[in-house]
């Protein structure tokens, strides 16, 4: 078993539809020692770069996933562009990224900053699991406050929000990954005056 560590961690990584954490890696490899475990995927990695196979190992929301090779896309898009992804829509983009930068906050406030309803928006993002919630604000009413989950780095391939791009490439970061489709926006709250309308008063 020791020379077949690597190909070991290989075979889990290829197999896995999630990402791998270095402890299930461990378990699998009979408690292997944790730096040792996180020295030979290094290795694996390093070596699927330098050899410029059509795979590769990022670490992704706290573990490591086996991927392609971001310059074959164009094959990949070929071979499935009949394929129907679950992708997201642009008001749903905007308030997820709204949610992702300036967690934790309340529905209310979200809809503060986008000046539409996002009830619709908002159960489609927890049932993708996107968001979460994460608490009660302590205000009168004790609105929940919502949050991201692990599940969103993995959609976005992120290690973790320290990872996120500055707020105004969220959208085309997205895009590039075609991870958004555009539909049409919400109609804008009537009782609600927009930003232009504030500033003026």
């Amino acid at each position: 078993m020791q020379d077949n560590r690597k190909s070991a961690i290989e075979a889990l990584l290829l197999a896995s539809e999630k990402p791998l954490l270095l402890e299930q890696i461990r378990s699998a490899l009979d408690n292997l020692e944790s730096g040792e475990a996180r020295r030979l995927v290094e290795e694996l990695r390093s070596e699927y770069e330098s050899s410029g196979r059509g795979m590769r190992i990022v670490e992704i929301a706290g573990g490591f996933q086996m991927i392609t090779a971001a310059e074959f896309a164009p094959f990949l898009k070929k071979l499935f562009k009949g394929r129907q992804s679950d992708r997201l829509s642009k008001p749903a983009l905007e308030t997820l990224a709204i949610i992702a930068y300036k967690q934790p906050l309340t529905r209310g406030e979200i809809e503060l900053l986008r000046n539409v309803n996002v009830d619709g928006v908002m159960k489609s993002l927890l049932d993708k699991n996107l968001i979460r919630v994460c608490g009660r604000k302590k205000s009168p009413g004790c609105p929940h406050v919502y949050g991201t989950t692990r599940q969103f780095l993995e959609y976005f391939g992120l290690r973790s929000l320290d990872d996120l791009p500055k707020i105004e490439d969220f959208s085309s970061l997205a895009e590039k990954q075609d991870l958004v489709e555009i539909e049409p926006e919400e109609e804008p709250r009537a009782e609600e005056p927009n930003a232009l309308e504030k500033t003026a008063q």
